[in-house]
């Protein structure tokens, strides 16, 4: 099949390299040009601004956006909907909020453009074994796309979720529990480091016997065991831990419909709490002890 792809980052690169291996063709259209180029060399098709991306299409016409949550997404859209015609699809695989994504689905709808959301798993892997693929909109038009997603996929690696907003929310959904999960392996190392026999430990070599039938074996806990192997205490880096927005999208949804999700919850303020350095509310609590019970405090440098 022939179909563009709208932001070529990390994710949108691999994935179009992995459409040209499969034999789809790729219009390839990237902000900055240098990208768009190098992708070229690969096998693609160049295009240099979004009309271009247009007229090099056939109809009907893919569009398959890779680009960041939020405004970026709605200006794309609203150009394409001026661009495209009845009957053309617009595919958003970003990390996207679902109810953008039923907002932006109506939009389009406006002009018979069909619109579909993809939550894509995989980060810099998805080239090599696969994407993870949760995919939401009209029936129709996700059978009409299939070969698209076969090429991405591993085997049995993508799922029709429902309606517009499905694909994205159980993405979110997907996320949250990533947060909970490694927030819980981070905690077990930690308290392995904390322990007399933390001389004595290879923590690749624990994060590896865990992966040999273990209840607690996983992809995170591979990665964990390549991230130990590269460096025994992961002396190169700093706790600071981001978020993408979804975990925060998760415990919002939590919240809407009175779901106690407790690990979620707390992983995303763990998050946060890596990011302070000297927080004031750590401050408040140690003059307190000191009012109430006279405990020692630290001296400011």
């Amino acid at each position: 099949m022939k179909l563009a792809m709208i932001g070529l980052g990390r994710m949108g690169m691999n994935m179009s390299k992995r459409l040209l291996k499969g034999g789809h063709q790729v219009i390839a259209y990237n902000r900055s040009p240098e990208k768009t180029n190098q992708l070229v060399e690969d096998g693609a098709i160049g295009a240099y601004s979004l009309s271009e991306v247009a007229e090099k299409l056939s109809s009907p016409r893919i569009v398959w956006m890779m680009l960041p949550a939020g405004q970026a997404v709605d200006d794309h859209i609203l150009e394409f909907k001026d661009l495209l015609s009845p009957d053309d699809m617009v595919i958003d695989g970003g990390n996207t909020y679902y109810k953008d994504d039923i907002r932006r689905a109506k939009l389009l709808e406006e002009k018979g453009i069909r619109f579909m959301d993809a939550g894509v798993s995989g980060g810099i892997w998805g080239l090599q074994i696969g994407y993870c693929l949760m995919i939401g909109g009209e029936q129709e038009t996700f059978k009409q796309l299939e070969p698209i997603f076969k090429a991405l996929a591993p085997e049995e690696g993508y799922l029709y979720c429902g309606a517009a907003g499905a694909g994205h929310f159980v993405k979110m959904v997907h996320n949250g529990i990533e947060y909970g999960m490694m927030q819980a392996y981070g905690e077990g190392f930690e308290i392995l480091e904390a322990s007399e026999y933390a001389e004595s430990l290879n923590y690749a070599d624990v994060a590896h016997l865990w992966n040999q039938g273990s209840v607690v074996r996983s992809w995170l806990l591979e990665l964990a065991e390549e991230a130990f192997r590269k460096d025994e205490k992961l002396s190169d880096i700093k706790g600071y831990v981001e978020d993408s927005g979804e975990g925060r999208w998760t415990i919002q949804q939590a919240l809407e419909t009175g779901v106690p999700a407790q690990v979620i919850t707390l992983s995303l303020l763990r998050r946060f709490r890596s990011r302070q350095k000297d927080p004031f509310t750590d401050r408040v609590v140690a003059a307190l002890r000191r009012e109430f019970g006279g405990h020692a405090v630290v001296s400011a440098d």
